[in-house]
């Protein structure tokens, strides 16, 4: 099962307590997923789910909200369908979408705010809205978590929503829908805990450590492998400059202080400089030696300067 199907197994578990909450948590269902036609002579309520268990869940709520009768349809995604027109009337004026009359009220694919009033009916409506139209990557590959919705109004209602929680959700077109998404691991955990899928929240953490160590372990391994070329690199060029002086002028030339260095530099060509430094009597430190090394670097530079004169 992929990360995304494990967060939605372990949410259509979590059932609220409270009736507003699981009105929310129903609102955003048939909100996102829900279809009312005329079937039978009658007014049909038909949810749709990907997973059998969200299903059950959307059935779970129905029954413990309204006591009503509804059944799962396993041969359509495991739709729930409600066929008495008084339990649809019920469903539908319970989560503000029609008046006492059965008159629609508003736009159906906003929620009413009085559902949504409490920070509780929040979180349950955006749980309800990931259960059914919502996806999550596999946080071992990339960061991201997004809510399908079929209107800007409904995308820009939900990301108002979302706000409260965590900042950074945005809105981005695609194709005929509009997608409510988060990219940033750490806002994602706040959804999770948010949804209260705290198992998949934990998970998601474990993978985020260790990809944070792994990325923090490359860049010192970079770091260091950069430091250790740069030596050696700068080593190569110190021990060709004083080949070249021994060539032309002989290191008998050099002052004793340069002498010394550059015999030191030609015996260990892959000593750090602090490590030449202590090879001195008496000791120099890092400064001092690497000090030494550019006055050969020019003293070089003076000879190669000649030769192209020549």
């Amino acid at each position: 099962m992929s990360f995304s199907g494990e967060v939605k197994e372990e949410l259509a578990k979590q059932l609220s307590r409270s009736r507003h909450c699981q009105l929310a948590e129903l609102a955003a269902m048939i909100h996102f997923a829900g279809r009312i036609s005329a079937e039978k002579g009658g007014t049909v309520l038909k949810i749709s789910a990907d997973h059998a268990s969200i299903a059950r869940k959307c059935y779970t709520l129905i029954k413990k909200a309204f006591s009503c009768n509804a059944r799962i349809n396993t041969a359509v995604n495991y739709g729930v369908v409600v066929e008495r027109e008084e339990d649809v009337l019920r469903i539908l004026q319970a989560v503000k979408l029609v008046d006492v009359n059965g008159v629609p009220r508003g736009s159906a694919e906003l929620v009413d705010g009085l559902l949504v009033q409490k920070s509780c009916c929040r979180r349950a409506y955006i749980r309800g809205a990931f259960l059914a139209s919502g996806s999550m990557s596999d946080p071992q590959k990339s960061y991201h978590f997004e809510i399908v919705c079929s209107a800007m109004a409904q995308a820009a209602q939900l990301c108002e929503i979302m706000r409260e929680f965590v900042p950074d959700a945005k809105v981005v077109q695609r194709k005929k829908y509009y997608i409510v998404y988060i990219k940033e691991g750490a806002q994602i955990v706040d959804v999770l805990n948010v949804m209260e899928a705290h198992t998949s929240l934990m998970n998601l953490e474990n993978v985020r450590i260790v990809k944070e160590m792994r990325n923090s372990v490359n860049r010192q391994v970079n770091c260091e492998t950069a430091n250790i070329n740069k030596t050696v690199n700068a080593a190569v060029r110190q021990v060709e400059d004083i080949r070249l002086i021994q060539e032309k002028r002989g290191l008998s030339s050099l002052s004793e202080n340069l002498r010394e260095i550059a015999e030191l530099r030609l015996d260990y060509p892959d000593a750090p400089l602090k490590e030449l430094g202590e090879y001195l009597n008496p000791p120099v430190g890092k400064s001092g030696v690497n000090h030494r090394l550019r006055k050969l670097s020019e003293i070089a530079k003076e000879l190669k300067e000649e030769e192209e004169q020549v």
